[in-house]
């Protein structure tokens, strides 16, 4: 059965700029009464046919609330476009329009709570139906404006899904001061997205500090991290400002937290509970206020069995977690980021270089990237010294091929890009029509959006 039948876009009336505007998204098209009710208490209607328009209408008309018709709410099958539409536009609230149906329904009471602001059934009493829209409305800006101050400058460069959903998460987190862990391999820019934090939080103003735990000898770290008193040990000629300390008012960023020394751990963690630091030989308890943001490469749970690290100190640290994507798995960035350093580096083109050839290009978007963005920059700053043609090739940045070099991803790794870049295509050659895209790719429906999900494409 096919559930959901797509009207064509269009606008129900003209509306100045600052007037309210609600998305139709439906079964069946949105009754005249309703639209000229929603007119007359000045609403601008948008009715999209599937949800690629959906997302277009959401990001240029800057919609706050949408309604959600829906023919069959006890049917399962209209769930997956509307789940997918709403995690695709997260600053948006929801409004459900169904026929009369049983509520004592499991799988409604679990639908309405998860995705639904409110909801109303046949047949509409279109006043209350207006009352739940104004106040979705009111929610919905509150949060709009909130996030559009905490857009943000940053130098994460890149458009794909896995950057996009790192910087949603950012702009979450970064107006509250509860400490921060990020994980992620080495070379993904962990210490980056700790800055764009700081830069995007009421700490700004303050400086931001990061220390390598891992390059601190153990018998220095308690007196870099809180400082010192004069005289407190042999050489201590005078007294000294830890980094904590330096960083009041600001973010100290704590990188590579698995490798502080597990006797150095409880200094960190009464830091943590009570927000203030003792120098080494001094008395005085000096309150500190300071974001804390922690990042490491390694699995903190592993080093918490394994005695490595205090667990009452990993549970302190890990308030809120981020995860930085490895390269590999931000489709469509290698190239954008090969340019950028191309650009930011350019000074050391010595051969009035173009640019990257195809094939180079090519074989970039297939390569490990095992160093990941790290191992980018060197290896694109190399070619701009190394290379003697007008074009970057894979050879001058040492990753052709035949290479020793060159570390190939796994087959596993190349079907699924070749699967997602299939499913990809022919959604955007069917202009989304799940169902034909499901033909022409040979499967079924459900099979279908349980593939979009596991690859989280976007359509």
């Amino acid at each position: 059965m096919v559930f959901i039948q797509y009207y064509p876009l269009k606008d129900i009336f003209m509306a100045s700029s600052n007037q309210r505007k609600i998305l139709y998204f439906g079964a069946s098209a949105i009754s005249e009464s309703v639209i000229n009710r929603l007119q007359d208490a000045g609403w601008l209607v948008s009715v999209a046919r599937d949800v690629q328009d959906a997302c277009k209408i959401i990001k240029e008309r800057e919609i706050h609330v949408a309604l959600a018709g829906i023919n069959d709410i006890q049917s399962e099958e209209w769930l997956p476009p509307i789940e997918a539409l709403m995690q695709s536009s997260l600053r948006v609230e929801w409004v459900a329009l169904f026929p009369v149906i049983n509520v004592n329904y499991e799988f409604i009471h679990r639908m309405l709570g998860e995705f639904f602001f409110g909801f109303h059934s046949l047949p509409y009493d279109v006043k209350n139906l207006l009352f739940t829209l104004d106040h979705a409305d009111q929610i919905a800006r509150m949060r709009w404006v909130q996030n559009k101050e905490l857009q943000i400058k940053t130098d994460l460069v890149g458009k794909s899904t896995a950057l996009r959903r790192l910087m949603s998460k950012i702009e979450k987190i970064a107006h509250v001061a509860t400490p921060v862990l990020i994980t992620g391999e080495s070379g993904t820019g962990k210490e980056l997205v700790a800055k764009t934090i700081h830069n995007s939080s009421r700490f700004k103003e303050g400086p931001f500090v990061a220390v390598n735990c891992g390059a601190i000898t153990s018998t220095l770290i308690q007196a870099e991290l809180f400082g010192y008193e004069k005289g407190a040990f042999t050489g201590a000629g005078k007294r000294k400002i830890g980094y904590i300390e330096s960083a009041k008012g600001g973010t100290i960023f704590l990188d590579e937290i698995g490798d502080l020394p597990l006797e150095q751990q409880v200094n960190l963690l009464r830091f943590l509970q009570e927000k203030t630091i003792q120098r080494v030989g001094g008395t005085e308890h000096i309150h500190i206020d300071v974001r804390v943001i922690s990042a490491t490469h390694i699995d903190l749970e592993a080093a918490v069995a394994n005695g490595r690290l205090r667990e009452d100190l990993y549970y302190r640290l890990n308030v809120l977690q981020l995860k930085t994507p490895p390269l590999r798995e931000r489709e469509g960035d290698i190239e954008l980021l090969a340019y950028y350093f191309f650009q930011q580096f350019s000074d050391e083109n010595q051969n009035n270089l173009r640019g990257f050839s195809a094939s180079c290009i090519k074989t970039m978007n297939y390569y490990a990237w095992k160093g990941n963005i790290r191992e980018l920059v060197n290896r694109v700053r190399r070619a701009l010294v190394m290379s003697e043609n007008s074009l970057i090739s894979a050879e001058d940045l040492g990753i052709e091929g035949g290479s020793s070099y060159f570390e190939w991803v796994s087959l596993k790794e190349i079907k699924d890009r070749a699967e997602k870049e299939a499913i990809q295509e022919t959604l955007n050659r069917t202009d989304a029509n799940i169902s034909l895209a499901a033909r022409h790719l040979g499967i079924s429906r459900v099979m279908l959006y349980r593939l979009i999900e596991k690859y989280q494409i976007t359509y």
